[in-house]
Parts: C-alpha cells; sequence; structure tokens
C-alpha cells in the first residue's frame, strides 16, 4: 500500500514565545481520511520541535508520498523541508491557503499542488500514484508533466473541485496522530486548562476585503449537532478540557447555536469552550443558551470603529451593531474579545483615533490589534499588489515577527505607535475601573497629539 508523511511545518518564532499552540486540523483530517482508506499515514507536527529534529524524523521514514501544509507565514519552513525531502520520496506534494491561491509557485519545489478542500483530492491522488493512472482525472490539483522528473515538463491545470458538501461524512481529524500530550502539558502549565479545536461549519458567506478563505470558500456547510457533539467527546477523552470552535462564524445562525448547546446539555458534558462570532449574528438570548452550555468566551471581528471604515473593508456591519453584540454578551456572563485592524488602506489620523476610543469603551476582556496584511487571495491584496515592497519574511519588527508590506498610507512606526497606544489605553481602564474617566484622557489626549505628528 501506499504510504504518505504530511508535514505541518509551524515552529514557534524565537522572538514571541507566546504565540498560542492548536493542534492542527488541516492535515489531521487529510491523514483520518487517507487512513480510513487503508494507506500508510505518518504526521509529523513539528510545534514543540525545533527545524533540524524535525527533518532528521521526516527522513527516518520511508514513504513514498510527503505532503506538506502551507499558509504564508509557513512559506520558508515548507520550502526548506521541500528541499531536504526531494530525493527521499516519489511525490512532494504542496496543500493549504497559500498553494490554493499560488500554485504556480509551488511547482518549482513540488511535484503535485492540492488547491481547496484536500480530503477527497488527496484520496484520489494515493489512488492514482499507487495504480500509476493518469492525474488528469483528478480535479483540484495542480501539476507539471514529466515521466522522468515530475517537477519539469507541461503545467497542467485540472477543473477546480467541488466543495464538500455532507461534513458528517468526513471522519474525526486524526488526533491519535499528534503530540496530544505536549499540547495538553503545555495549556495546563501555562494557561492552567489545556484546549483543542472542533470545526463545525466550513466556509463563510461574508466577503471581508481583508480575509482569505481560499480553501473553503463562500460556500457555508454545517455538521449536524450531534456529529459536532460526537467529535467533542472523542476530543474529552484524549484528556482536553477545553473547545475552542475554529468556525469563521459559530453563530451563523441561531436554532443551529441552541441546537449544539443543548446537545452538549443534554449528555452532561462539563467543559469550557469559545469561538468566533459575527456581531450580527448574537443576541442576549443566544448568549445565555451559550453560556449555560459552557461557554466562557466569544471573539468579535469587529476591526473598527468607523462606520465608512467598515463599509470600505466589507464588513456588512455597523460600529452600532457591535457594540450592541458585544454588550449583550458581557450581560449574559460571557467574556467577550474584540480584534481590529489599525491603519488600514483608508483610514485617517482621526478615524484611526475613533476606532482606538471606540475599543476602550466597549465592556471587553481582550483586545487585539493588528496592522493589515494583504494576505494573497483577497481583495486587500488584489487593492495594494503593486505597493508591496517586502516579503512577509525579510526582516522583523523591533516588537514581533510580523511586519508592514507593503507601501502603507501609514509609516510602520506609526502603525506600531497605535497598536501600543491603544493596548495601553486598554490597560489603563482595566485597572483604574470606576476612575478610568479621570485617568484615561491624562493619557489619551498627549498621544492622540503625538500620534498625529508622527509620519
Amino acid at each position: 500500500m501506499t504510504s504518505i508523511l504530511l508535514i505541518y511545518p509551524f515552529f514557534i518564532p524565537r522572538r514571541d514565545r507566546s504565540v498560542f499552540r492548536f493542534p492542527p486540523l488541516g492535515v489531521s483530517y487529510i491523514a483520518a481520511g487517507l487512513k480510513r482508506d487503508g494507506y500508510e499515514v505518518h504526521l509529523i507536527d513539528c510545534t514543540f520541535m525545533e527545524k533540524e529534529e524535525a527533518l532528521q524524523k521526516a527522513l527516518a521514514v520511508d514513504v513514498d508520498v510527503v505532503g506538506i501544509y502551507c499558509m504564508t507565514s509557513m512559506m520558508e519552513e515548507c520550502r526548506w523541508f521541500a528541499k531536504h525531502l526531494r530525493v527521499h520520496c516519489r511525490y512532494l506534494v504542496a496543500g493549504g491557503p497559500l498553494p490554493t491561491c499560488n500554485p504556480d509557485s509551488f511547482l518549482e519545489d513540488f511535484d503535485i499542488v492540492v488547491r481547496g478542500e484536500g480530503e477527497h483530492t488527496m484520496s484520489e491522488l494515493m489512488s492514482a500514484i499507487e495504480a500509476g493512472s493518469d492525474l488528469r482525472n483528478i480535479a483540484g490539483i495542480v501539476y507539471r508533466s514529466d515521466p522522468e522528473w515530475p517537477a519539469k515538463g507541461e503545467l497542467i491545470r485540472t477543473p477546480a473541485r467541488s466543495f464538500i458538501k455532507d461534513l458528517d461524512r468526513i471522519p474525526f481529524p486524526a488526533r491519535e496522530l499528534l503530540p496530544n500530550e505536549s499540547y495538553i502539558s503545555y495549556g495546563k502549565k501555562k494557561y492552567g486548562y489545556s484546549i483543542t479545536t472542533v470545526m463545525s461549519t466550513r466556509g463563510c458567506p461574508f466577503r471581508c476585503e481583508f480575509c482569505s478563505n481560499v480553501v473553503f470558500g463562500g460556500s457555508y456547510r454545517e455538521r449536524s449537532p450531534e456529529n459536532v457533539v460526537d467529535e467533542i467527546e472523542a476530543a474529552l477523552a484524549l484528556g482536553y478540557d477545553r473547545i475552542s470552535f475554529a468556525d469563521d462564524v459559530f453563530t451563523m445562525k441561531k436554532e443551529r447555536t441552541i441546537l449544539i448547546c443543548q446537545e452538549i446539555k443534554k449528555r452532561g458534558l462539563l467543559f469550557k469552550w469559545e469561538c468566533l462570532g459575527r456581531v450580527d449574528a448574537i443576541d442576549y438570548s443566544i448568549a445565555l443558551e451559550m453560556k449555560a452550555s459552557g461557554c466562557t468566551r466569544i471573539y468579535f471581528g469587529v476591526e473598527s470603529g468607523d462606520d465608512q471604515m467598515l463599509e470600505l473593508m466589507h464588513k456588512q456591519i455597523t460600529s452600532a451593531q457591535a457594540r450592541r453584540a458585544v454588550n449583550d454578551a458581557h450581560r449574559a456572563g460571557l467574556q467577550v474579545g474584540a480584534f481590529f485592524i489599525l491603519c488600514y488602506p483608508g483610514d485617517t489620523d482621526e478615524t484611526v483615533l475613533k476606532t482606538l476610543r471606540f475599543a476602550t469603551s466597549l465592556p471587553i476582556d481582550y483586545l487585539g490589534l493588528s496592522m493589515p496584511y494583504p494576505l494573497p487571495g483577497t481583495g486587500l491584496f488584489n487593492r495594494v499588489k503593486n505597493r508591496i515592497n517586502r516579503d512577509w519574511h525579510q526582516g522583523e519588527s523591533p516588537f514581533s515577527s510580523h511586519v508592514l508590506i507593503f507601501d502603507a498610507d501609514f509609516s510602520e512606526a506609526k502603525v506600531w505607535f497605535a497598536i501600543m497606544k491603544g493596548h495601553m489605553q486598554f490597560e489603563i481602564k482595566k485597572r483604574t475601573g470606576k476612575f478610568a474617566p479621570f485617568f484615561l484622557p491624562l493619557f489619551e489626549k498627549p498621544t492622540d497629539v503625538l500620534f498625529k505628528l508622527l509620519k
């Protein structure tokens, strides 16, 4: 039987060891499908490894196919593995968000690129490789055909693969191949709990300009509440005690959200969970149901406190909706996190400061502030692609491994000043409590002036 090694090439940045560590779902889903089909499957999750250690482990496995997951932040590591494993397998396969939206660039190092959802594609690909049949019959791949050297020859793009409609038929992720003990011990030591992810839906019908949904697309599909909770039980049995739903929008449909909450309570499952939601897809009654079934946190992508900027981002929400949603979740007893993008193309000094004031005014427990990133495959990338001046891995800022990669309307120093200013305002509000209306302006007003003076 044909064998395969799947690699998740995520290494914790040395500059930022605080990065949260989640078990990878994508490669685990691929592994589960291939195991069900009878293939010999190996999986290397590099999260707790050094690069050389991971490479030696990969070289020690004798397989026919090596499949490497890649997103933008993993590009260098993905190519590094391909270079070192080239002669140790018959086929090198790339998959994930970045190969999906930019497959041609990967064919310098890989034989085949899988685009979009990979479960069915990888199953058919392994079958074709084993039988020696024509790859042209497999939907959703790009490759160069050459009988002697697959990485050369004619460029072949097969038709796009349709999205998987019945998600309940997909086997649960092969978590048994992951370093669960490492994730559990790390989480309990650092945070007091161990967390893994569950994806109850795929796809997002919204078209936020900055968001990349190239793998699962805009075709929103659901798993049944029973199937979702079955997987939760399987994950809890491994020793995890918290679940983070990896859906783009967990609360998309009120009735379904309530059914999942009721299924959790019906089975008497005692665990904590968190999710991402949209501010126009939650109300107080839903938040109460979520709280009663163990939900402790919900995160919202608010992105801006200015309605014109929200329209420019194609968010299809308003700041008033954001305030109502945050208030409802907070009133129901949930911890609330909110994410904002500062200095987005189209922002002005005034709209950035307005966003910071708006963020500080909300009853939130977690604040995420970031600079704009034009991810390949997004509308933002298309809008600023002629202004991109640096690769993701060219240099680091003094504060993070992330950098501003295009000629923005704001300097990188000004963007980082805005981010630090926002976090400090948030901390002042948290620490001063009811006295915040007195202390906040003492910091806010002079730093507003400094922000405007920066170029």
